[in-house]
């Protein structure tokens, strides 16, 4: 209670004034003043013709995930039908064997296999949530408004080739959610209680150290864990309120100036309730959430690409001949590829590392067993729900008319809206109800992303806890409230800043990667047999 009313009476006075535009406009400005740089900075593009330019942070994304790819042999395909039968249950027995049956006795060696007795004892850990439980968790901070919006964006800049690019994105980007999903089990820390803490920020500096990089594995670690903190209060929490407010106040065209203020509250206040249970609620209210409004929206999707089956075939036309010969788009063939795998990257994350710090709460001996469910996030993200959305507006499209493909559009969420109420009346409400929901468990989920990174930084304590917690929420409210502008644009460098960290150290840690999935399909042919 005192930190609900601490929360409000920090954020009324700001919120007030920010109401003002003018004021809103003086603070976006000041801070695109101070931060504009390291935006640029992080999103500098390389020029490879007069008219193309791929920002770099794109090309080591797109790199890592192609090595990844490459080093385990197209785990994404092989490693699939496995990743079902894990989230299954299927292998659970395995994770029931003592730790004793995974390693040998750190009093026989001082280092096994190349690893640190601490390390191999978290191993025998179980973990707080199910593999279901890590995977929906992980999930409801991609799925959202890079799938409903970010696909508009990317087809109103690309053309319907896009699509194509954004596909193929999402399932390289497999191959690295495995690689540093599996090392988020493999190097975490559990306290004796059984609070698990991991991600990138300690196979960075366990990892590292094991191969005597310890103080350049501590300063990747620092990097990291100051990144996803900035990016938790931005683009994980800032800007998911801002649009969830937006589209709630434009849907029942509220004009009453102070909603936004009003919605931020009520938002905040339910946060709070999620987010002060620690992981085991966030992933037991993200496991019912995440599947029903998928379910839904796919549904809905497949309901307008089955009443408009004709078109199907001419929609598949538009997006493989776009993909390689687009006309009229900015940039060409290269453009649309761009712009592809840049909206599949922003909307999966693959390669960034958040996903690691989720996964790494699952109760398991095995690391690898964790990557194996992680490569699902990219697949069910991107390759599946990314994917009719751009059906479903290439296909309204066809028939409506409603965008033009090479003007970029700045509202993603209303031309979806558009698309969907064209074939189904009045779906635009419960599209509302999605963003509403998908933004509630993207927050919630970054706020735990966050709060590893500010622990990592300032120690693990209940007020470490309290002034973190207080932060974030104080910043639901700010985002349902002004213009965000340069914040946003600084928050989304900070989130893709953790690639620079994160494709490093997975990169370096390879080998123990390879080990952990050899040790897994090992113990999984043992149980067959």
């Amino acid at each position: 209670m005192k930190s609900k009313l601490l929360l409000l009476l920090l954020a009324t006075p700001f919120i007030t004034l920010a109401q003002n535009q003018s004021t809103s406009q003086i603070i976006d400005e000041t801070f695109r003043s101070y931060t504009g740089w390291f935006v640029e900075a992080i999103f500098y593009a390389i020029p490879f013709t007069e008219s193309v330019q791929i920002p770099w942070v794109l090309i080591v994304l797109i790199g890592g995930a192609i090595y990844f790819t490459l080093t385990f042999n197209f785990a994404q395909i092989r490693l699939l039908k496995t990743s079902i039968k894990v989230v299954k249950g299927d292998y659970d027995t395995i994770d029931k064997k003592g730790a004793q049956d995974v390693h040998p006795s750190e009093d026989d060696l001082t280092m096994i296999d190349g690893d640190l007795p601490e390390t191999i004892k978290v191993e025998g850990h179980h973990g707080e949530v199910s593999h279901f439980q890590a995977l929906t968790a992980a999930l409801s901070a991609t799925v959202g408004l890079g799938n409903i919006a970010g696909v508009a964006v990317a087809l109103s800049i690309g053309g319907p080739g896009a699509t194509f690019w954004m596909i193929l994105a999402g399932l390289l980007g497999m191959a690295s959610k495995f690689a540093e999903c599996t090392l988020g089990v493999k190097y975490r820390d559990v306290d004796s209680d059984g609070t698990v803490y991991g991600g990138p920020m300690y196979y960075l500096t366990k990892g590292l150290k094991e191969k005597g990089m310890g103080g350049f594995g501590k300063v990747l670690a620092v990097f990291f864990a100051v990144m996803v903190v900035g990016g938790s209060f931005g683009g994980g929490n800032m800007f998911q309120a801002n649009q969830a407010a937006a589209q709630f106040v434009e849907l029942f065209a509220i004009t009453n100036e102070n909603a936004g203020l009003f919605f931020g509250i009520i938002m905040a206040v339910i946060v709070a309730v999620v987010i002060i249970g620690g992981i085991k609620r966030i992933a037991s209210v993200t496991e019912k959430i995440v599947p029903f409004m998928a379910i839904i929206y796919v549904g809905a999707a497949l309901v307008i690409i089955i009443l408009d089956f004709k078109l199907v075939p001419d929609a598949f036309k538009l997006i493989l001949e776009g993909a390689f010969s687009p006309m009229g788009i900015g940039g060409g063939f290269i453009g649309v590829l761009v712009q592809g795998f840049r909206r599949g990257t922003f909307s999966n994350e693959a390669g960034v590392g958040s996903a690691a710090i989720a996964h790494s709460a699952v109760k398991t001996k095995y690391p690898a067993s964790e990557g194996i469910v992680a490569l699902l996030e990219p697949f069910i993200d991107t390759v599946v729900i990314c994917t009719m959305t751009a059906l479903v507006l290439v296909i309204t499209n066809i028939k409506g008319g409603f965008f033009e493909y090479g003007v970029e559009i700045k509202q993603g969420v209303e031309i979806t809206a558009t698309a969907f109420d064209s074939v189904i009346p009045h779906f635009s409400i419960v599209l509302t109800i999605a963003v509403i929901l998908f933004a509630f468990s993207t927050m919630i989920s970054w706020s735990y992303y966050g709060m590893q990174g500010w622990k990592f930084l300032f120690g693990k304590g209940k007020f470490t806890d309290l002034v973190y917690k207080i932060l974030f929420l104080f910043f639901v409210i700010v985002g349902s409230s002004i213009s965000l502008g340069a914040v946003i644009d600084f928050s989304d460098a900070m989130i893709f800043a953790m690639v620079v960290p994160n494709m490093i150290g997975a990169v370096l840690l390879t080998p123990k990667i390879r080990q952990e999935l050899n040790k897994y399909l090992k113990a999984i042919k043992v149980k067959k047999s």
